[in-house]
């Protein structure tokens, strides 16, 4: 039996979506059934109710598992949450654990989520327990996040200046889940993974225009700009500093900029471009825009 922990959330719905594709049995730990319906639609998905910091409610979640995705919210309590399980994990008789973090991830890096991920990864090799890492890139969905500029002011506002990201899909990231977890000999192994070429936000904007037929722009804004705008949008303090120290890191070259296509090659997934990203996204990108002009 395989368990994805965070279930509910946006990288682990996606592998849960790949289990149920290819007709695969998976176990999904969500912390509420109410709010995780939408996977309780495939048949080969059964549905677990459980709190990852509360071992006590986790015995039917782990019960007979093998092998564990583990991915969990990017908050505060990360680091609590995930070693606490993986203790848990280990007393229920698991072998082995994939764990989903970050490229840049490191105990000594300024940016707090890779502090963590690295820290919840040295915890995880002292556990005794087999483990693999999987660190992707940005996601290419981040870009979602601004279609409301996208569509009101045909542009997107970041922080970035001329810096270059590889974002990758989070399907190819469903992907590496699905086969790191159903095929042997990914022990003790960490799969960096990106998309298949480095892009700046000019770029980004021209796909993003290419894919909606509308001419969309990026336009660069001082940190301060972006703090702002963020908790003007109700993101917590301590999230959006931590995107402040990311964002500079990301204006230096802090590794991100690197094409990782090892991950793709080993394990036989067609790598995903933006340019393909965005055209699957058009409707998104476009829709509201296109309502408002009567289209």
């Amino acid at each position: 039996m395989i368990l994805v922990t965070g279930a509910n959330g946006l990288a682990g719905s996606a592998v849960i979506r790949e289990f149920a594709r290819v007709h695969a049995p998976v176990r999904a730990l969500v912390r509420s059934r109410t709010k995780a319906q939408a996977l309780e639609a495939f048949p080969t998905v059964e549905l677990v109710e459980g709190d990852m910091l509360r071992p006590e409610t986790l015995a039917n979640a782990l019960s007979g598992v093998d092998r564990v995705l583990l991915i969990s919210s990017p908050n505060q309590q990360m680091v609590e949450t995930q070693c606490t399980f993986i203790d848990a994990a280990k007393k229920a008789g698991v072998r082995h654990m994939v764990k989903l973090s970050g490229v840049t991830t490191s105990l000594d890096s300024p940016f707090l989520f890779s502090r963590m991920h690295a820290e919840i990864g040295r915890y995880l090799e002292r556990s005794e327990l087999a483990w693999t890492y999987l660190r992707p890139s940005q996601f290419m969905t981040e870009y979602l996040r601004e279609v409301p500029t996208i569509v009101t002011e045909r542009a997107f506002f970041l922080p970035f200046e001329d810096a270059k990201l590889t974002p990758v899909d989070l399907e190819d990231i469903a992907k590496a889940a699905f086969a790191l977890l159903t095929t042997p000999g990914h022990e003790s192994k960490t799969y960096m993974m990106s998309g298949p070429e480095a892009l700046s936000m000019t770029e980004i904007a021209e796909q993003i225009s290419l894919a909606i037929g509308k001419t969309i722009r990026y336009v660069n804004v001082s940190p301060e700009e972006r703090k702002r705008a963020q908790l003007a949008a109700g993101i917590p303090a301590y999230v959006v500093d931590a995107l402040d120290v990311q964002s500079r890191l990301r204006r230096e070259g802090n590794g991100e900029e690197v094409v990782h296509p090892e991950t793709h090659i080993a394990l036989g997934i067609r790598p995903t471009t933006f340019a393909e990203f965005a055209r699957r996204h058009a409707t998104d990108f476009r829709r509201e825009s296109d309502r408002f002009e009567g289209a």
